[in-house]
């Protein structure tokens, strides 16, 4: 069968050709419609003449198996693709507007923009992982934005997926990527750890805050290989006024080793939402790099240059999830809420890696104006913001695994719906009280969120003894 030609108004299995909009070094793009399919379009061609790089071929096969098993508003929809046999190609969702590159020029942009579009980009890069996918490109060229604000990411040819072939690993011995944005596990061949998007994450934040590079421009092998045992110059030492809390998310992210780094990039994004509950550390008030001793001993004594047994996407991101308890502050709740301290307990004993986010909801009138001072003078917000902590005392978390919100809203059960669809928590827990008329003719906020929440949700029910003293005095 002839080889059919990619021209302007050709034909290609209901698609019709249109403008060439890209040339760039693996693949062309097209512009295409068909009849049946009506949003925007493009069709990426391969390059596969003589002489072209192999590598080029086998990314796009990745792309290939990969995009039309994701799904979701963080990826380009994929509407079709064709094999070597014939004409290879993949028809997927045109993105309106720009890569983040345009951005380049603007840099350094304000800490309070790059946080933004950190955390848009944490949040995709959750989503995808959660499809068992890897990007392993993550750079301003393969980041896009909807009009609708969520971030898109595109170009997966150099992409890992858990349940599906891994092409460049098995062809290829050297690691393929962008070298300013690759994590230090990629040089030893590591390709199944979510955690190197997060550094490659990390060094997009670093360049966008500072408008230097972390690791510079240098593309050879031996220039990359320092990173396994150099740290980066300590971002407030660029720029003093530099926030403490973006310093130490940025250096964590640029940890060498990746267990040092944000168990997942949902918990990564949690912390670019909350900046002000950002656990500080040492990393946060540094000035200087390690000193030579620590990278000496770093290079020569094995640790990170030592390849890694294989790791599971699906296992790792089950160890670090993000745990939501929904407690109630007021007077009688004190049953009810060691039973939550319990659960909360039991669940995080067998999840190391977990985040701890304990919520309240400040009930506010729907038509009168809400007092912001209890009867006594005290501040309502704060007072219950101390309460949480005072609850989650004993369980014996480190900071920072632990973050108290309180949420005002007329409708409790719709502020945590809403709270733990946006911070995609993977596990809410919330009590239940006792049974009444009024609950029963109206619902109860653990029965909405049970029955709408997009996770997990365990209802806790206080002590039968405790159950019927309410019951009584009720």
């Amino acid at each position: 069968m002839a080889k059919p030609s990619i021209v302007s108004g050709a034909q290609l299995d209901g698609f019709t050709i249109g403008e060439c909009v890209h040339r760039g070094g693996m693949a062309t793009l097209w512009t295409v419609t068909h009849p049946g399919i009506t949003v925007p379009l493009l069709m990426k061609v391969p390059r596969v003449s003589e002489g072209e790089d192999p590598a080029a071929i086998v990314s796009f096969e990745m792309e290939q198996m990969i995009l039309p098993r994701l799904a979701g508003p963080h990826v380009p929809g994929c509407f079709g693709t064709g094999d070597f046999a014939r004409q290879a190609y993949v028809v997927i969702e045109r993105i309106a507007g720009q890569t983040l590159y345009s951005r380049i020029n603007e840099l350094p942009i304000p800490y309070e923009e790059a946080r933004g579009i950190a955390g848009k980009i944490a949040t995709a890069l959750a989503d995808l992982h959660r499809q068992n996918v890897i990007h392993h490109d993550i750079k301003p060229s393969s980041i896009m934005f909807r009009p609708s604000g969520e971030c898109v990411l595109i170009d997966f040819g150099l992409s890992h997926h858990n349940l599906l072939p891994d092409l460049l690993q098995e062809e290829f011995r050297l690691p393929y990527g962008t070298a300013p944005y690759m994590a230090p596990e990629r040089l030893l061949g590591v390709r199944d750890d979510p955690r190197s998007d997060l550094f490659s994450l990390g060094v997009l934040l670093y360049f966008f805050t500072t408008g230097v590079r972390p690791f510079g421009e240098s593309e050879t092998l031996h220039g990359m290989r320092r990173r396994l045992w150099r740290d980066p110059y300590p971002p407030r030492q660029l720029r003093p006024d530099y926030p403490p809390w973006l310093q130490e998310i940025v250096l964590r992210c640029l940890e060498i080793e990746p267990v040092w780094r944000h168990p997942t990039a949902s918990q990564l994004a949690f912390d670019l939402a909350y900046p002000d509950q950002v656990k500080l550390t040492a990393r946060s008030e540094r000035l200087k790099r390690d000193p030579i001793g620590t990278v000496w001993r770093r290079r020569f004594n094995g640790g990170m240059t030592q390849p890694k047994p294989k790791s599971d996407v699906a296992v790792q991101l089950a160890s670090g999830p993000i745990v939501a308890v929904a407690l109630d502050t007021e007077d009688g709740s004190g049953p009810l809420n060691e039973c939550l301290r319990m659960t909360a307990a039991h669940l995080l004993a067998t999840l190391p890696s977990a985040r701890l986010a304990c919520l309240n909801v400040l009930k506010l009138g729907r038509i009168t104006i809400d007092k912001t001072l209890d009867e006594q003078g005290n501040n309502k917000h704060i007072d219950r913001l101390v309460a949480l902590r005072h609850w989650a005392s004993p369980l014996g978390l480190d900071e920072s695994r632990l973050t108290v919100h309180v949420l005002e809203a007329t409708d409790p059960a719709a502020a945590i719906l809403e709270f733990t669809g946006i911070n995609q928590v993977d596990h809410i827990v919330i009590g239940a009280r006792r049974n009444s008329m009024l609950r029963t003719l109206l619902g109860s906020v653990s029965a909405k969120v049970a029955a709408e929440a997009a996770c997990t949700v365990t209802v806790v029910r206080p002590p039968r003894l405790a159950a019927a003293q309410e019951t009584a005095n009720g």
